[in-house]
């Protein structure tokens, strides 16, 4: 693993500069790029191979799993480390409530790729999306001329590998037996994939990469559910993970009456959180997976460096679901609750003014807003199905003044997964303030304030003082689901 060590793009007065070396000022940069002018024949007989790659920027999506919100040192996390990804905010902005629109692993990487609800792309659970490959945002990007890569974890059937130049798909495993890397941990596996991928892409053409974690997913079927590199048991040791506030048996006994102990969050719950020395180690270990993934971002965004392509690639950092840390006496993902939905999202852009870095935004985005976001950074017109919209409307400077208000609420749906016992079905309207959720197949509904509640043990549902709102939520609620189909 390496370490990321990016130079500024903005002086000490936030001026934008590309001939970096921490140093060069402004006005000296404009006296090199004077010179260098009366050399521009000689520059542009060197540079074939690499102008059509600069007419369009290059994407490298960095995709973590079952990891939420505030798994990152610069969103406050007091304990886990991520010093690479910190330092990736501070060089653009992190949306403070990004959220995805189902929650769990297949579905959720369906939502990203086709820019649509799980209502209108088909895929329930993990198999192929519906929507034509045309219509993804990587048919998009291979038809118009961009080297397409695939790291790691896929899980929506089979990759199809003769839709991208580079795809190397796998999961489900910590410590994988390769006859190319010998005994590897999966997050090291797919860092020397992502380095195979940059170091050997044709130089001529654009490229898109997604690096598609398996941490800090656990390994389900092993004891010890996350299973780190053994140079990162170092981390974390002296410390003490703090326990959710609603991580209590109280919490577990406020959820409606048909989730019992059949219930897979539950199970979960066990095999994790159900005692506090299980509760330290099982938390350590997560959040080791947690620093290499970190690391590996970082060995990452240092090979872009290297090769000079930094300021010609927009860089997204986000996750496929949130993740339950013991909270509502629940582990994993799947459900309404904010610890379940909501999921970092950072994004580097190089047209973005230096006014936006290091900034946060507190807009509603959302996992299916990454594809149009893609396809507008390339130049390419979004197909008419996507639902989502283009972030870097947030960050740009606007062109069309007449553009429409951003959203403030979203849709939330998520499937039955093997039986209702198992994994019941759950929808739900989400705002800042309030949020109405949907049990459907018990005819449950539930309503919670979460500015008062933000940890939503109070339903308020049947509170004679809320009728109104929670009319006129209900109702609301029918027509965005209409919508996502």
């Amino acid at each position: 693993m390496g370490s990321f060590v990016k130079a500024a793009f903005s002086d000490e007065n936030g001026v934008s500069f590309s001939l970096l070396n921490g140093g060069i000022s402004p006005l000296k940069a404009i006296h090199m790029m004077k010179s260098l002018l009366l050399f521009l024949p000689v520059l542009l007989a060197g540079a074939v191979g690499q102008t059509a790659a600069a007419e369009k920027m290059n994407v490298v999506v960095l995709y973590a799993d079952d990891w939420r919100h505030d798994t990152l040192g610069v969103a406050g996390n007091p304990v886990v480390k991520t010093p690479h990804l910190d330092r990736l905010a501070s060089q653009g902005i992190r949306f403070t409530e990004n959220c995805v629109t189902t929650s769990i692993c297949g579905v959720s990487r369906a939502n990203l790729y086709t820019g649509q609800w799980m209502s209108r792309h088909g895929n329930r659970g993990f198999g192929m999306w519906q929507t034509p490959w045309e219509e993804t945002y990587l048919g998009q990007l291979k038809g118009n001329g961009y080297y397409l890569g695939h790291v790691g974890k896929w899980h929506n059937g089979q990759i199809p590998k003769d839709k991208f130049d580079f795809a190397v798909a796998y999961h489900g495993r910590h410590w994988y037996e390769t006859k190319e890397y010998g005994r590897v941990h999966v997050t090291q596996r797919n860092e020397n994939d992502a380095l195979k991928f940059l170091q050997n892409r044709p130089k001529d053409r654009p490229f898109y990469l997604t690096v598609s974690f398996f941490a800090t997913h656990a390994e389900d079927g092993h004891k010890d559910q996350y299973l780190p590199q053994p140079e990162s048991m170092e981390l974390y040791q002296d410390v003490s993970i703090p326990v959710p506030l609603n991580a209590t048996q109280e919490s577990w006994e406020r959820l409606p009456d048909f989730f019992d102990e059949k219930n897979e969050g539950r199970n979960r719950w066990h095999w994790r959180f159900d005692d506090e020395a299980k509760y330290q180690r099982m938390m350590k270990n997560y959040f080791r997976l947690a620093s290499e993934v970190d690391a590996t971002c970082g060995v990452v965004l240092n090979e872009l460096e290297k090769q000079g392509v930094l300021d010609n690639t927009l860089v997204i950092f986000t996750t496929d679901n949130g993740y339950y840390h013991g909270e509502h006496g629940l582990a994993d993902k799947w459900y309404p609750h904010q610890e379940s939905i909501r999921v970092p999202l950072i994004i580097v852009d190089p047209r973005m003014p230096s006014s936006k870095k290091g900034t946060t935004n507190q807009e509603f985005t959302l996992s299916v807003d990454l594809a149009p976001t893609i396809l507008a950074t390339a130049g390419i017109e979004a197909p008419q199905r996507m639902q989502g919209r283009d972030i870097s409307d947030l960050y740009l400077p606007v062109v069309d003044a007449k553009s429409a208000p951003w959203r403030t609420e979203f849709f939330y749906e998520h499937p039955t997964l093997r039986s209702k016992d198992f994994i019941p079905a759950s929808e739900a309207l989400v705002r800042k303030d309030w949020k109405y959720m949907v049990w459907p197949e018990d005819h449950v509904e539930q309503l919670f304030d979460l500015q008062s509640d933000p940890r939503e043990e109070n339903d308020l549902a049947s509170d004679p003082a809320q009728a109104k709102r929670l009319a006129e939520m209900r109702q609301r609620f029918t027509e965005l689901k209409e919508a996502a189909k």
